[in-house]
């Protein structure tokens, strides 16, 4: 679902720099600050370098389908 939302010109052009930099559009930059937003507030103890290294984690997992739980012993 989408919608129409008005930010200020600020965010939008922080938006559009961080964007270009990390080779995104955009609207997916600011899902992406959203995203580590809700994360950072739930989880306030852990530093954001974590979670950022634990989306990239969950997104390789992904890529690598053929990935097994790890068996101790």
């Amino acid at each position: 679902m989408s919608i129409a939302i008005k930010l200020s010109d600020e965010l939008a052009q922080d938006a559009k720099l961080y964007a270009a930099v990390n080779h995104r559009s955009v609207p997916k930059q600011i899902e992406y600050w959203s995203r580590i937003g809700k994360l950072a507030e739930a989880n306030p103890d852990l530093p954001f370098s974590f979670i950022q290294e634990t989306l990239l984690a969950i997104e390789e997992s992904k890529e690598l389908a053929q990935l097994s739980e790890y068996q101790f012993g």
